[in-house]
């Protein structure tokens, strides 16, 4: 079974980035959608970013203006770039993947999450 495996967390000041990066261990066809999630503990997981296959980009607000979503589909690879990162940034961060299809009995959708990798943000 095809799992997604993040790389690109770590510890890192206020003000600094990091790179993120989530790949598949096989290829996954029809992505739809990718997108990168956050978690802290006691909260819900959040959306991040997310990208399409046209390449429309959707960003949550606390992250607009210092976070970059970009994929590469023949690599089945999604990106996030972290700048000014903040400490309210420190979270677990999660690749999402969609594939939608179609066949005789109708459309599906299948989900596809990595486990995460954790972005320290200190102050």
């Amino acid at each position: 079974q095809v799992q997604l495996v993040e790389s690109g967390g770590g510890l890192v000041q206020a003000g600094g980035s990091l790179r993120l990066s989530c790949a598949a261990s096989g290829r996954i066809f029809s992505i739809n959608a990718m997108d990168w999630y956050r978690q802290v503990p006691g909260k819900q997981r959040e959306l991040v970013a997310a990208i399409t296959n046209d390449g429309t980009t959707n960003y949550a607000d606390s992250v607009k203006g210092r976070f970059t979503i970009s994929r590469d589909s023949a690599k089945d690879t999604v990106y996030l770039q972290m700048n000014s990162l903040k400490p309210e940034d420190t979270a677990v961060y999660y690749c999402h993947f969609r594939r939608e299809y179609r066949d005789y009995f109708g459309p599906h959708a299948v989900d596809y999450w990595g486990k995460g990798t954790l972005v320290t943000v200190s102050s």
